[in-house]
């Protein structure tokens, strides 16, 4: 089955491993000065220092190679013997070259169980480069600039500037912008969610808030629930943190109660992160009837939830797809609400904002102070006038329309190469699919072709190999992606 089958991708198993293709988009150059051997060198040297190639990932044979680049055996193994030199791959007897293990150990090393790998740096650093555009990210978890208001920032940022500027010379408050807290327990309360200016601390976006209550309200050890799947960040930022990262299996309408209780006898966990609404990755949101019984078991067995609601403002409304919301129901006793405006309004705006009981805001606090002293106030500043001018609703209505619109195009062209999406939920910016191949392959494939994929098992604590991956409905229909997502699906299937 392709699920079983190890891909060049992923460290172990290396006899077992595929070899990466090699990139047909970086032809050797015949008249350049380098010679034929040193540019193989530098290629293979950028793939491996890029994490393209990743440790244990196998490399082309000889001959392949010498085949595909229309290039002597002597010259591919003189380049393979001086990379082996370079102590950046490995020849294994009769089993080929591979992308050598690093041995250098961190300044600090953490406490990570040995059952977890976390390893998404590797698409952490692609969705930073610049491969062609948004439309060559089908993987990434924002809209095309184009989609957003620049206009908007801009007059904001215009209004703060014709200020006197002293602001710009000193520390904001810990707590954040006072007038935007202001502003948005309005927001909270339109969600039916009460909460007062001293409840709310705003944060350099939802992954510092994140970071803020684990170090808060778990220690080194401890175990954390989260989502599986659910956000691939999250699970390596606690993991940084030495806690203990279990996923809890995740359905159309919320986790699985039996085995949500199963495992809570069994860790007794601190924290519980969950996306309720527009879950990340499968776009589904949590019903009524299973929102009370989590809240049930996290008083049964003592535990913190932590409800990211980082795409709350994509939601259509429950006409479209009913939603609840844990804080609403708890008041923020128990649940420890986020969010953030860096998918709406600017991902470089970094504005986030925890909202939480009384007493636990003010320890968050005195996290916050620790990590950073105070968030940035320009930003918070700019996200304040936005939201009390009334621009931000209709800005919002404008982006949810869009997305509804393109979200049904890009969903049948995928479905078109043969992206089939059993379950699927009718709205939000993401689009589960299952390829009936491994992922990882068709997203190693794509790396080589300047398309970031996200393949399903980085959705995954345990990082199990899986069919499914992750599409962003505003990004995903570049006819040249689709073409290469077909090709690489028949090629998969094939083996």
């Amino acid at each position: 089955m392709a699920l079983e089958r190890e891909q060049s991708i992923v460290p172990g198993n290396l006899a077992e491993a595929r070899p990466a293709p090699v990139k047909r988009n970086e032809n050797l150059d015949r008249a350049a000065d380098e010679t034929l051997v040193d540019q193989l060198v530098q290629r293979f040297r950028r793939r491996i220092e890029e994490r393209i190639l990743k440790p244990g990932g196998k490399l082309p044979s000889i001959r392949l190679l010498a085949e595909r680049e229309g290039v002597s055996r002597f010259t591919v193994v003189e380049a393979y013997d001086r990379l082996v030199g370079q102590g950046l791959i490995e020849s294994k007897r009769g089993s080929g070259f591979f992308v050598r293990e690093r041995t250098l150990a961190p300044a600090k090393p953490l406490a990570v169980p040995e059952h977890q790998t976390m390893d998404t740096v590797w698409l952490l650093r692609n969705l930073f480069r610049d491969v062609g555009g948004p439309h060559h990210m089908p993987g990434t978890g924002t809209f095309p600039p184009e989609w957003l208001d620049a206009e908007l920032i801009a007059h904001a940022l215009r209004a703060y500037a014709r200020g006197d500027g002293t602001s710009l010379l000193r520390y904001g408050t810990p707590y954040g912008y006072e007038p935007l807290r202001e502003q948005l327990t309005i927001k909270l309360a339109e969600l039916e969610i009460q909460a007062a200016p001293q409840q709310i601390l705003t944060t350099t976006g939802v992954t510092q808030a994140l970071t803020l209550v684990a170090r808060q309200l778990a220690q080194p050890g401890d175990v954390v629930f989260v989502d599986d799947p659910g956000w691939f960040v999250l699970f390596a930022a606690l993991n940084a943190q030495g806690l203990r990262v279990i996923g809890v299996p995740h359905t159309h309408d919320g986790p699985d109660l039996a085995e949500l209780k199963r495992l809570a006898e069994l860790h007794k966990p601190k924290l519980y992160v969950i996306n309720s609404v527009l879950h990340n990755p499968t776009g589904h949101s949590l019903s009524a009837a299973k929102a009370f019984q989590i809240l049930r078991l996290a008083e049964q067995f003592d535990f913190h939830i932590v409800e990211d609601d980082v795409y709350c403002d994509f939601h259509p409304g429950s006409h479209i797809q009913p939603a609840t919301r844990l804080a609403s129901l708890d008041q923020l006793k128990r649940v420890i609400y986020l969010g953030s405006f860096s998918k709406t309004l600017a991902a470089n705006l970094r504005v986030g904002f925890i909202a939480a009981e009384v007493g636990l805001a003010a320890s968050l606090v005195d996290q916050k102070m620790l990590l950073s002293l105070t968030s940035p106030e320009i930003g918070e500043r700019v996200v304040h006038k936005v939201l009390s001018e009334g621009h931000y609703r209709k800005h919002v209505e404008r982006l949810r329309h869009k997305l509804e619109g393109r979200r049904a195009a890009t969903l049948k062209a995928l479905e078109g190469v043969g992206v089939k999406f059993p379950n699927l939920a009718p709205c939000g910016m993401f689009l589960w699919g299952d390829l009936g191949v491994d992922s990882l392959q068709v997203t190693n494939a794509g790396l080589d072709e300047n398309f970031v994929f996200a393949p399903g098992s980085l959705f995954s604590p345990t990082q199990a190999p899986s069919t499914w991956m992750r599409f962003n409905a505003a990004t995903s229909g570049h006819p040249q992606m689709l073409r290469f997502l077909a090709q690489s699906i028949e090629q998969a299937a094939r083996g």
